[in-house]
């Protein structure tokens, strides 16, 4: 009798979990809605906290106290160079919309959003696209919504404090000729900031495509090795057509990108690895 309540428990769960198309797309629909919920909450959260986030995080790294350009005095007073230590930065951010301010506001409210709440929105994502995985394809991506959030968290802090400041300090100095004087439109100056930081953030998500890649047999180490100078051509046009157009914000993001590529062929030959000896085994 047990045994019979049993089959019947199972055909019961397994008939749950089947589902029509509509009811994929109501799933979708409700993950979708919930993500979406948090962007706007934060963005929310953002707007009215526009005191802060204007003056100590969006144009932060147009004034000398940042971070970024502390620390390199502290390396030149460390290093007996004074040449690293930023001093000036001869720009001025001006408005000449009368809507734009306000539209700014708006819209870096809802990318702020998006970046804070992105783990949350991969998770979410994660959440509708693990059920259709087979057992071995769950097992093998255990971890991606930690491993995804972490490196596009990395990828942000590297774009922001890293890339942008030293952007910023080139751009600033560069001039044709000394009558020349730099007055940045704002709009431009936060599509600049915000164009390093997402490049960035997708960019470092290298690693976890290599990584899935591998696992479907489309990569291997030895590939990689043997096309690792055309990836460096790829990684700099990359760095050319995601960053502003300057040579120092390439520079800065080639170099990371060219070290998580030696990383992805470690990660292919760990995969290649664990394949092998699931071979003999």
């Amino acid at each position: 009798m047990a045994l019979d309540q049993l089959d019947v428990y199972n055909d019961v769960t397994s008939d749950e979990k089947e589902m029509s198309f509509l009811d994929h797309l109501e799933e979708l629909r409700w993950h979708l809605i919930r993500s979406v919920a948090a962007i706007l909450l934060l963005a929310i959260v953002v707007f009215l906290s526009k005191d802060f986030v204007w003056h100590h995080i969006i144009l932060a790294p147009s004034r000398l106290d940042f971070w970024t350009y502390q620390m390199m005095c502290k390396a030149g007073e460390w290093l007996h160079s004074p040449a690293l230590c930023i001093t000036d930065l001869p720009f001025i951010i001006q408005n000449r919309k009368m809507t734009g301010q306000f539209t700014l506001h708006i819209t870096s409210s809802a990318l702020i959003g998006f970046l804070v709440a992105f783990p949350y929105v991969f998770w979410e994502i994660w959440r509708f696209i693990k059920p259709g995985l087979k057992p071995a394809e769950r097992k093998h991506s255990r971890g991606a919504v930690f491993s995804v959030s972490l490196l596009f968290t990395l990828g942000v802090l590297f774009g922001y404090y890293i890339i942008s400041p030293l952007s910023v300090n080139f751009l600033a100095h560069y001039s044709v000729d000394s009558s020349i004087m730099n007055e940045f439109e704002l709009s431009n100056y936060v599509s600049t900031i915000s164009m390093i930081v997402l490049a960035s953030a997708v960019l470092f998500q290298l690693p976890i495509v290599v990584y899935f890649l591998s696992k479907a047999g489309l990569i291997t180490p030895s590939v990689m090795k043997f096309y690792r100078r055309h990836a460096i051509v790829v990684i700099l046009i990359l760095g050319a057509l995601l960053t502003p157009p300057d040579p120092m914000s390439q520079i800065l993001i080639a170099i990371p990108l060219f070290g998580l590529y030696q990383l992805s062929i470690f990660i292919s030959a760990g995969v290649l690895r664990k394949k092998q000896k699931e071979a003999i085994n």
